[in-house]
């Protein structure tokens, strides 16, 4: 599995023998070394319109809309028609999680949800796969006879940007479709809140619910990103306890932290979100990216970094402790850390869609590098306890951090490659942590 950061190497020879003294633990198929999600597969299309095509269309300027599927195909069909199309992306944050952890990790992910069974060259379901890191294993989708989500960009003579979003099938994942081996082997449980809040009579919930319920059964951990604060705001205490029942990881931004907590402060909302889960990813736009978790307390480690203020005063001290899940603490003690924009931001922000989908798909590298190693060195004093991820909180941070950067500096939310060689200024490499 790649890994950011420069390695102390031994060197064997010949070069493709492996380490005799770690033969008894290698596998050739390595278990716990992937990460599951779902998503509703959808594809985001930009295109430049003039006002009359529009007023076709019943659309209304500068608005968001929800279209039906007659009306997207017709729509769609004429951007086609008249190459009005300038991008055609894969979307989705979850697909956007996963395959930018495959470009990290240069490993495996597997997404599960819906895909168009005829597929045509040059059409939408087509730029999806193509603009999906080929480690992404798509074995495991279900196919549906009709479209998948597509949200259109259509950018008008003033340069207002108008939406218009078609669900089309992207929500008939059924639970039959939920693959058990598949869950119980990964290292991650993704999912968005989008999973939870579909139609009624829409069978997403539900096999949503029946991945959670094997996720348990196997004791993987389950990851939810928030998505946005209008889903959260409209009933926050059904969130909270979901979950305390159901999430070990939560990823959120600022305001959907306010809209889950009422804490305005991104480290108070983080604090707050720890009696719910086990640990919490916060990105705060210009203010940066806050990591909250616990480790043992006969274990913890002290930061070498300035000791930060803040609501909770210190509160990084302990940020150079590898976090853990509560349930595997015996004294569990909470620990914070802090990092502000890589570089102070980029000088032109391209793209502020899937910033927070990049820090995450970093977050399930740590901890699926965890897995692995274990796999590789099952006696390596790392393993000692039951870490929930491989490198301390802070480098996490910056880890994270670095991918955020990486997705504002470009126009897609979606890697096309993985991050240059670790920068001398990080001092320390995260296999070294």
């Amino acid at each position: 599995m790649k890994f950011p950061g420069k390695r102390k190497s031994k060197h064997y020879f010949p070069v493709n023998a492996r380490d005799p003294l770690l033969q008894a633990s290698q596998q050739e198929q390595e278990e716990g070394s992937w990460v599951v999600g779902i998503d509703q597969t959808l594809v985001d299309i930009e295109a430049k319109v003039d006002d009359d095509f529009l007023q076709r269309y019943g659309l209304s300027a500068g608005h968001s809309l929800v279209i039906d599927d007659a009306t997207a195909e017709a729509l769609y069909n004429e951007l086609m028609r008249e190459q009005l199309i300038s991008h055609q992306f894969a979307g989705g944050t979850i697909g956007n999680t996963l395959h930018n952890y495959s470009v990290l990790a240069d490993d495996r992910s597997v997404l599960l949800g819906v895909m168009c069974n005829n597929i045509q060259i040059g059409g939408y379901a087509y730029r999806y796969l193509c603009n999906t890191s080929s480690r992404m294993d798509l074995n495991f989708l279900q196919g549906v006879d009709g479209a998948i989500g597509r949200c259109f960009t259509l950018i008008g003579e003033q340069g207002e940007r108008t939406f218009a979003i078609s669900p089309g099938l992207m929500n008939q994942l059924q639970a039959a479709s939920i693959p058990e081996e598949v869950i119980a082997g990964a290292s991650a449980l993704v999912l968005t809140s989008y999973l939870v809040r579909c139609q009624p009579g829409e069978p997403m919930p539900e096999a949503t619910l029946r991945a959670i319920e094997f996720a348990k059964k196997h004791n993987v951990p389950v990851v939810l990103t928030l998505g946005t604060k209008y889903v959260i705001q409209d009933n926050p205490q059904f969130w909270r306890d979901f979950l305390r029942e159901h999430v070990s990881i939560v990823a959120m931004n600022e305001e959907e932290a306010l809209a889950l907590t009422g804490e305005a402060d991104p480290l108070l909302a983080s604090n707050m979100a720890l009696d719910w889960v086990d640990l919490v990813l916060c990105t705060a736009g210009p203010t940066g990216l806050y990591m909250a978790g616990f480790t043992e307390e006969a274990f913890k480690r002290k930061t070498n970094h300035p000791l930060l203020p803040g609501a909770i005063a210190e509160f990084n001290q302990f940020e150079f402790s590898r976090a853990m899940r509560h349930q595997d603490c015996q004294q569990p003690l909470r620990i914070f850390s802090h990092i502000a924009p890589y570089m102070g931001g980029p000088e032109k922000i391209m793209n502020t869609n899937g910033a927070g989908d990049g820090a995450l798909a970093a977050l399930l590298h740590d901890i699926t590098a965890n897995n692995f190693h274990r796999q590789k060195v099952p006696n390596s004093s790392k393993h000692a306890r039951e870490y929930l991820t491989y490198s301390s909180l802070a480098q996490v941070c910056k880890y994270a951090n670095r991918v955020s950067y990486q997705v504002l500096n470009q126009h897609s939310p979606r890697l096309t490659r993985g991050l240059p060689e670790r920068e001398d200024s990080l001092e320390e490499s995260y296999w070294d942590r």
